[in-house]
């Protein structure tokens, strides 16, 4: 949403509304955070500034400061030096099992929201000596080198760098679409995985990729996935907002207890 649609829903929600109670900047909090729940506001979205929103709405500049603090407070919004106000980054968590091995693609769109990938970085090459030793591959094999940062409904959740064999791919897939999907369009979809989950600190590019502060919590997931003859697919590296993610587990209790 622009300045002027912002403006232009604020002035509708009737600010000034004599048949409505409460101070200005309580009734300016509620509106903001209308517009943030309908989701016509969304997260990282920059406000206009206290005076230039007062002066649009024809508030006094106090009422919106106010209304500002509130909804900081809150965790509505949320203050970045020397860059203004914006709606807060802070993302609805999500429960993800560690017994089902899903895309991200698949995973988002099960839950209803759109999924999508920037591509930062795509490159063919050979293995490390420790991508050959996991991949089972010879050290001249190609591979592709997908580096993405994945979205939902516009918002950055994880960065992903995934090392695939060529030969189970073909050089010219992977990319905004679903890896599991291209796999299994090319025969070789994976059927089992081994993931070991780190709690890490996101570093200032990381960060700054995934709309964050620098130090940030983050989930460091290594997986290794096969196909049904136990062969190497896939090995890929993400780091999963440490504020959007719960990743769970059910356990049983052994016969022998």
């Amino acid at each position: 949403m622009d300045r002027t649609s912002l403006i232009a829903e604020l002035s509708s929600r009737g600010l000034r509304d004599e048949a409505l109670t409460g101070p200005l900047y309580k009734r300016l909090a509620q509106a903001l955070t209308g517009l943030i729940q309908e989701g016509l506001l969304k997260p990282g979205t920059a406000l206009p500034g206290e005076r230039d929103l007062a002066e649009a709405l024809k508030l006094g500049r106090v009422t919106v400061r106010t209304a500002y603090r509130d909804l900081m407070a809150s965790g509505a919004l949320e203050s970045r030096h020397g860059s203004g106000t914006f709606v807060s980054s802070r993302v609805e968590r999500m429960e993800q099992s560690l017994w089902r091995l899903s895309s991200f693609s698949a995973d988002m769109r099960s839950r209803g929201r759109l999924p999508a990938a920037r591509i930062l970085s795509r490159a063919v090459n050979t293995p490390s000596p420790e991508e050959s030793f996991l991949l089972g591959l010879g050290g001249d094999e190609p591979v592709l080198r997908l580096d993405r940062l994945r979205l939902a409904d516009g918002l950055p959740l994880a960065i992903e760098r995934a090392v695939v064999p060529i030969k189970f791919l073909g050089d010219d897939a992977g990319g905004e679409g679903s890896l599991y999907d291209a796999l299994t369009a090319s025969g070789h979809r994976p059927v089992r995985a081994l993931q070991r989950l780190t709690a890490v600190t996101l570093d200032p590019s990381s960060a700054a990729i995934l709309n964050v502060k620098t130090g940030a919590p983050a989930l460091l997931i290594e997986r290794v996935s096969r196909l049904e003859d136990q062969r190497v697919v896939e090995y890929t590296r993400s780091h999963y907002r440490g504020d959007a993610y719960d990743f769970v587990a059910e356990l049983r209790i052994g016969d022998d207890l």
